[in-house]
């Protein structure tokens, strides 16, 4: 099996991008990252409109459609960002663009995640675009993530990685506090998101900052945290995306795994 995470046992196995375990081949991350998203690809048809996620792993989506789209193999489609980021690289590769005032229903949305749990719920937010990325997918009609099989969770939080939360900058240190007393006993800890490179806050394309949560346990029933954080004055949005995923692609060093929900 490609995908050895023992809670996502069933999936189907796209035999044709086998690698052998034999194979002297050793995929790094980013080619197994591109394998994934070159699998969705394959979902999308000419005539769409689609969601460009935004991130490491959705950049080779967007590259790949917009190479499509110059061989003539995809024709109008138009495209609808998640981030300022992701809208310069559709320009560079000639995918048409639009927004959600246009095209309030989109037919197709392609980004990875930072995490996956059993159930197809996902963390994301951790490149920044967490907002746009949830209004953009939360309008589709399918939402395909792509991701390498070190996203995989048994719960959201297990990486002990960030949690993102977008904030306003209004009293941003009251805000944070909130939110780290709010899963206390999951042992959270907020940190407001700066740049390693010179220590300056990390602003979003909103105008916003983001608070990343690092858990240290399972903060349990996820829809119930979803509610109360968003309930706290100051928060924008969080990076907790459930019940949106309608298929997960996985890519492994043993191939690939498509897992429709």
């Amino acid at each position: 099996m490609a995908l050895a995470h023992p809670n996502f046992i069933g999936s189907e196995v796209d035999s044709s991008i086998m690698v052998s375990s034999e194979s002297p081949i050793n995929l790094t991350q980013d080619e197994l990252k591109k394998i994934a998203a070159y699998k969705a690809v394959e979902f999308v048809e000419s005539g769409m409109v689609l969601g460009l996620g935004t991130g490491s792993t959705a950049c080779h989506a967007v590259a790949k459609i917009g190479e499509l789209l110059q061989q003539g193999k995809l024709k109008n489609i138009i495209g609808i960002p998640t981030s300022k980021k992701t809208h310069e690289q559709a320009v560079s590769v000639g995918i048409p663009l639009s927004d959600l005032d246009s095209y309030p229903v989109i037919d197709l949305a392609i980004d990875g995640a930072d995490e996956v749990d059993p159930c197809l719920n996902l963390v994301k937010g951790r490149g920044g675009s967490l907002l746009r990325e949830k209004m953009v997918e939360g309008a589709c009609k399918k939402f395909v993530v792509i991701v390498d099989e070190t996203k995989l969770v048994n719960y959201l939080g297990e990486s002990k990685l960030a949690m993102p939360v977008e904030i306003v900058p209004f009293c941003w240190k009251f805000t944070a506090q909130r939110l780290e007393l709010m899963f206390e006993e999951a042992g959270c800890v907020a940190k407001l998101r700066k740049f390693s490179e010179n220590g300056e806050i990390y602003v979003t394309d909103n105008g916003n900052y983001i608070v990343d949560l690092y858990l240290k346990k399972d903060i349990g029933d996820l829809k119930v945290a979803s509610d109360e954080i968003l309930r706290l004055a100051g928060v924008v949005e969080h990076g907790m995306f459930l019940d949106m995923a309608t298929t997960l692609i996985v890519a492994g060093k043993l191939g690939v795994t498509v897992r429709n929900k």
